[in-house]
């Protein structure tokens, strides 16, 4: 690609303001990085939440005499009710904005998860995740609103990498106390502290959050900043009214489709990880809880630094001349690549090599996740929410799908060698979907009204 042609190509995707947008030395406030640190904490605890019963699952499912099809169903309860209601959600954050509809989604899905702990069979606990996922739907559409209305499109890749990272973090963090719980008490303690722990940072959002023309701590430069830049700043207060003619003109756009496809197959990864992992390394890499709990965590460090870099190296090519739709795109091509590693763990006999190569598939998982990026870019002004989450119900299809495979392979073979086959299959995919039907990302104007 010429000089001219990349030029070009950047004044088409992100904008005259955007381009134009210059970084003041110094900014009178720096409000949008407080409102993405609270992000951030949503996020991990989000993440704490869904990943909590991978953790007890080998001393639930032997407590309450659970088999791997029966575990494979709960794993998988969460992403059923939470696809199904992640439109709606998305079109609730669009109507009630960030605030209201993340404080009172954290608090609702936090309180399902306390009552986790007072499960009796498998009836219980499949209801009490079904609630979980429902109560969740709302918090990624309401995270790819806010980073949309408070930064910049020049800091968006970054912004939207840091709280995505949270997934990861959540495990990488509290993997080895949710464990050191579940031995020392029981299985039941580990429900008891991640929901008490975001019943309180619910209270505390809705007490701090606000979008920007609502914040009383944002400076008039900043906020000129982030509108220059790109940040929808006035959309935060817009009030959208749901049409379904709107949907089915998103659906007809190519972009849609192709970010949907690529988030099925890097999710149906991610629910390996957050749900098969600890007992594919318990059961049959035959590692001691202890091994298991440091093991574990490595491949959520590499994720967490895959999603970081991929944001960095995304916005470094915007702010070098490249056009927006390519800075996005490659990371997404790289990543879904990069994740069909995935199948070479059934060649090696080694823990370590094993580990290695889960930590690589996972770190490219992490890279692939900075599609959240390539949402904001896409979504109409009016609908960013309806548009994550319409995306993320796409995502989460293989939140449904993943565990239940693997549980039925597992319970069929006594082996997790076809789940990587399948995982890999799943990552090319999403290969071909990023890097042939994707094509130039902007902003779409929809004409239904």
């Amino acid at each position: 690609m010429s000089n001219s042609s990349i030029s070009s190509a950047t004044a088409a995707s992100v904008g005259v303001g955007a381009r134009d947008a210059v970084v003041p030395e110094r900014l009178p406030t720096r409000r949008r990085w407080f409102m993405l640190s609270l992000l951030l904490i949503a996020t991990i605890i989000n993440y704490i939440d869904r990943v909590n019963i991978s953790i007890a699952a080998p001393f639930m499912a032997k407590d309450l005499g659970l088999d791997k099809i029966e575990m494979g169903l709960i794993f998988s309860a969460f992403a059923w009710t939470y696809a199904l209601a992640l439109v709606p959600a998305g079109f609730i954050a669009d109507r009630f904005g960030s605030r209201l509809t993340y404080g009172v989604s954290l608090i609702s899905w936090s309180t399902a998860t306390v009552l986790q702990g007072f499960a009796t069979g498998f009836a219980s606990l499949f209801g009490l995740r079904l609630a979980v996922g429902a109560m969740e739907a709302p918090a990624f559409p309401a995270n790819s609103r806010a980073v949309t209305v408070w930064f910049p499109a020049r800091e968006r890749g970054m912004a939207s990498s840091i709280y995505v990272c949270g997934q990861y973090l959540g495990t990488a963090l509290f993997t080895g106390a949710l464990l050191w719980l579940a031995t020392t008490f029981d299985w039941r303690h580990v429900f008891y502290s991640t929901g008490i722990l975001g019943i309180v940072f619910g209270v505390i959002w809705l007490f701090l959050y606000r979008d920007p023309l609502n914040c009383k701590k944002v400076s008039p430069q900043e906020l000129k900043y982030i509108e220059n830049g790109g940040g929808l700043v006035k959309s935060s207060q817009e009030r959208t009214k749901f049409n379904w003619r709107q949907i089915a003109e998103l659906f007809s756009y190519r972009q849609v489709w192709a970010i949907c496809i690529g988030k099925f197959a890097s999710t149906s990864a991610l629910y390996f990880f957050l749900t098969w992992f600890p007992t594919y390394l318990i059961e049959e890499r035959k590692l001691t809880m202890i091994k298991a709990g440091i093991f574990a965590v490595l491949p959520f460090i590499g994720a967490t630094i895959g999603i970081l870099l991929a944001g960095f190296i995304s916005d470094m090519l915007i702010r070098r001349g490249y056009s927006m739709s390519f800075a996005r795109k490659l990371p997404l091509v790289v990543g879904s690549m990069l994740g069909m590693s995935i199948v070479l763990v059934n060649f090696t006999d080694s823990n370590v090599f094993c580990i290695a190569i889960l930590t690589v598939a996972f770190f490219a998982q992490g890279i692939a996740s900075s599609s959240w990026a390539a949402v904001s870019e896409i979504a109409p002004k009016q609908l960013i929410g309806l548009t994550g989450g319409i995306t993320s119900l796409a995502a989460n299809i293989g939140g449904i799908v993943t565990p239940i495979v693997i549980g039925a392979i597992v319970q069929s073979t006594g082996t997790f060698a076809y789940a990587f086959w399948f995982i890999g299959g799943v990552a090319l995919i999403g290969t071909l979907s990023y890097s042939l039907l994707l094509g130039r990302l902007y902003r779409i104007e929809l004409k239904a009204r």
